[in-house]
């Protein structure tokens, strides 16, 4: 016999009204608490409800109350230790004040993200969280929604451009730290591989790590900074920008990786070809991954607090969304970076 498939029926407040024998108007003002009905009348319809598993339908809620308390979070990739501790962090804000999160990624690319804002905005999304992609330096599509009310947070790879409420942490300062560690242990030919340019996270940890050697009396060299375009999502940039450092005339003696990515992609590369952290190049970056420790060797990283950068930007963003008033106060709040030294960053050989 073939296969018969039934189409899925939500149960509505109709069926609850005929089942119960009740008329549809009493149905639906026990499920709501009013008044006008009896506490003996809405016990019954809320022990049914419950019963059948009844859930409201969140389009006829949405058009009714002018929301659909669900909220867009647009992160460059799901699977980065540092964007799913976000997710989990905005997550737990969001589902105990009764919205729902829908989550895309870009996997850094900018087209994927106009579709993704695109697609998220139809659905009438009560406000967005965005960290934006790699590839983004117009911010154009971002500009438009934010003049059509459309309440936006950003964290971690924000739009300086727009007055609204961001949650960063201070990568100037994590950058400068690990970098001033690397001094300490005596290197001086230390490397930067970074992430595109035109990133707000680019800048400023570059930033620190000029500061850094700047600091230290160490002359910055161009030929020993990096940069891959797509935060190395891409293995072959990834290749290329490792290849240049290692047969530039400036041979690192230590990598300051940039991003999560970065990290383990210059890690990977290292051992690939068979040169040994640190003994022959040390390495240090932005992790947030808990699996750093036990790679051979442990990993020295530039930890953020991930977790807590997403309960803050999904209370600042439902700050925005349920203000009775338009608001006109915005901050923008940095967390502080946590530098775990491991052995990768160890003494340079030779070194007092």
């Amino acid at each position: 016999m073939p296969l018969i498939v039934m189409k899925f029926e939500a149960v509505t407040i109709k069926d609850i009204a005929k089942a119960l024998g009740l008329s549809t108007s009493t149905v639906s003002r026990a499920l709501r608490d009013s008044y006008e009905i009896s506490p003996e009348t809405k016990k019954l319809v809320l022990d049914y409800a419950e019963k059948i598993n009844y859930q409201p339908n969140p389009i006829a809620l949405s058009l009714k109350e002018r929301r659909s308390h669900s909220i867009g979070v647009i992160v460059s990739e799901i699977a980065n230790s540092f964007f799913s501790q976000v997710i989990d962090g905005i997550e737990s804000v969001a589902y105990r004040n009764g919205y729902n999160v829908i989550i895309s990624q870009t996997r850094e690319s900018y087209e994927r993200e106009v579709i993704n804002l695109n697609y998220l905005t139809s659905r009438s999304i009560d406000g967005l969280i965005v960290s934006v992609s790699a590839e983004t330096s117009d911010f154009s599509i971002f500009k438009e929604l934010y003049d059509r009310g459309m309440p936006i947070v950003f964290f971690d790879r924000i739009v300086p451009e727009l007055n609204t409420h961001k949650v960063v942490v201070d990568s100037y300062r994590g950058a400068y730290d690990a970098t001033v560690h690397l001094i300490r242990n005596g290197y001086k030919q230390i490397a930067a591989l970074n992430s595109n340019p035109v990133l707000s996270i680019t800048k400023d940890r570059l930033a620190g790590y000029l500061a850094a050697l700047a600091d230290h009396g160490l002359k910055e060299k161009n030929d020993l900074i990096k940069y891959c375009p797509h935060a190395g999502l891409l293995p072959a940039e990834m290749e290329e920008a490792m290849g240049q450092l290692l047969s530039g005339k400036s041979r690192p003696d230590a990598i300051l990786a940039l991003s999560d990515k970065l990290t383990t992609g210059c890690l990977r590369t290292l051992k690939a070809r068979k040169i040994k952290v640190p003994e022959e190049i040390a390495l240090i970056g932005f992790s947030n991954s808990d699996l750093t420790e036990l790679i051979d060797p442990p990993l020295s990283i530039i930890k953020q607090p991930a977790f807590e950068m997403g309960k803050l930007a999904t209370n600042s963003l439902l700050q925005l969304i349920e203000s009775k008033r338009p608001v006109t106060e915005f901050t923008t709040t940095t967390l502080a970076p946590q530098l775990i030294i491991r052995e990768s960053s160890g003494q340079r050989k030779g070194a007092s």
